[in-house]
C-alpha cells in the first residue's frame, strides 16, 4: 500500500537552513520551507542513488558516443518506470518548415487524462536532461501524474537536443509547441507551461520569448528545480555545502559549456537572471532543500518578486533535483505534485491572474 502524502504546508515562511539545507544567499521571494524531515522513503532513496547514480552522473561525458550511450541507457530506463494508468499516451507529429524551406515534423506525446472532463485547457511540459539527454518517455512519471491530477492534456514535445543542434533549436522547437497549442484551439489564457531542470530553463525562456515577441501570454510558469544560470557560478559558490543525492554544480558546469557552445553570455534567452520579467504570468517554482540548483531557484524567484511577478517559491526540505519524478515511491513528491496540480487549477480559474500582453 502507498504511503499517506503529508498534508501540504499550513503556513508560508521564508526557507530556514539546516543540516540538509545549508544556508544560501537570503532573498525577498515569497515561499514556504515544508517544515518537515524528510520521509524513511526518501532517506532511503536518496542514499542510494548517492552510491549508485551520483558517480555515474558526475563521469557524464561530453563525447557524442558517451552521449548517445547516456541516452540509450536513458531510454532502457524509461522502460522499466511506465506511466499513470490514469493517463493515456498519444502521439504527436507537428509539419514545421526550417528557415530554408525545408520541411520537418516536431514529434511529441499527448498525455491524457482517461477519465473526467477536459476542457479548453492544456499544459506545456518541456523535459528536462541537461539539453543533451532525456525525452517525453523519461519524464512520463511526472507528465501521466499530471494529466491525471489536472484532469488536463499535457503536450510534451520531443525538441531537438544538443550537440547536433545547437541552441536555440530546443527553443524554436518549444516555440512551435506552444503556437501548435494555440492552433489547436487552447486559448493562452488556459495554457500553463511547465519543466524542469533544463527543461525549467527552456519553459522560463519560452515564456520570456513569448512576451518578447508579442504572442499571448500563458496563464502560469511552473519551475521544478530549474536550471537557471547555466554558468553555474552561483551553485558553485556553495557547492562544497550541498547534499544532493546525484548531482553536483561541477557536473552541470560541465554540461553549460556544452550548451552554451559559442553563444553570447548575455542573451536574454540563455541567461534567465540578466531577463526583464515584467508582465510574466504567475509562477510556481519547487526545489529540493538539499539540491545543487537550489541557490539559482532562489536567486531566480528574487528577481521574478522584484519585477512584480505572483512568484511562489517552494523550498521541500532534504529533497533532491527534481524529486517529483519519484512521485510513485515519495511522500514528498505526491505532496509537491498535490501543489502543482493547486496552482494550475488556480491561475486557471482566476482571469486576472495570467498577464494581459505582451512586453516589449
Amino acid at each position: 500500500m502507498e504511503p499517506t502524502s503529508p498534508e501540504p504546508p499550513a503556513a508560508c515562511r521564508p526557507p530556514e537552513a539546516s543540516a540538509a539545507d545549508p544556508a544560501v544567499d537570503p532573498t525577498t521571494a515569497p515561499g514556504f520551507s515544508s517544515g518537515r524531515r524528510p520521509s524513511v522513503q526518501s532517506a532511503v532513496l536518496s542514499r542510494a542513488l548517492r552510491l549508485g547514480l551520483r558517480p555515474i552522473v558526475h563521469r557524464l561525458p561530453g563525447h557524442p558516443v558517451g552521449i548517445r550511450t547516456a541516452r540509450t541507457a536513458v531510454e532502457a530506463a524509461s522502460l522499466l518506470v511506465g506511466h499513470h494508468p490514469g493517463a493515456r499516451v498519444r502521439g504527436v507529429r507537428i509539419p514545421l518548415e526550417d528557415a530554408d524551406g525545408d520541411g520537418r515534423h516536431l514529434a511529441g506525446e499527448l498525455l491524457v487524462p482517461e477519465k473526467g472532463q477536459v476542457g479548453d485547457a492544456a499544459v506545456l511540459y518541456l523535459h528536462g536532461g541537461g539539453y543533451i539527454i532525456c525525452s517525453p518517455r523519461s519524464h512520463r512519471p511526472i507528465t501521466s501524474r499530471l494529466a491525471v491530477d489536472t484532469q488536463l492534456p499535457v503536450f510534451v514535445p520531443h525538441y531537438r537536443l544538443l550537440p547536433e543542434h545547437p541552441f536555440p533549436a530546443p527553443l524554436e522547437d518549444a516555440l512551435a509547441a506552444y503556437r501548435w497549442l494555440l492552433e489547436e484551439g487552447y486559448p493562452a489564457s488556459r495554457i500553463v507551461i511547465a519543466g524542469d531542470s533544463a527543461g525549467g530553463h527552456l519553459a522560463a525562456s519560452l515564456t520570456g520569448e513569448i512576451c518578447r515577441t508579442g504572442l499571448p501570454t500563458p496563464a502560469g510558469l511552473v519551475l521544478y528545480s530549474p536550471w537557471v544560470d547555466l554558468t553555474c557560478e552561483l551553485s558553485l559558490e556553495y557547492d562544497a555545502q550541498v547534499r544532493d543525492a546525484y548531482l553536483s554544480a561541477h557536473t552541470v558546469r560541465r554540461i553549460g559549456r556544452l550548451v552554451m557552445g559559442q553563444a553570447e553570455l548575455n542573451d536574454p534567452r540563455l541567461a534567465l537572471l540578466e531577463c526583464s520579467w515584467n508582465g510574466v504570468p504567475p509562477v510556481l517554482i519547487q526545489v529540493g532543500g538539499a539540491e545543487a540548483l537550489r541557490p539559482e531557484a532562489e536567486r531566480l524567484a528574487a528577481a521574478l518578486a522584484e519585477a512584480g511577478t505572483d512568484c511562489r517559491l517552494q523550498v521541500w526540505e532534504g529533497q533532491f533535483h527534481v524529486f517529483q519524478l519519484l512521485n510513485r515511491f515519495l511522500p514528498e513528491a505526491r505532496a509537491a505534485m498535490d501543489e502543482t496540480a493547486r496552482f494550475i487549477r488556480s491561475v486557471l480559474t482566476d482571469p486576472t491572474a495570467s498577464g494581459s500582453g505582451a512586453v516589449a
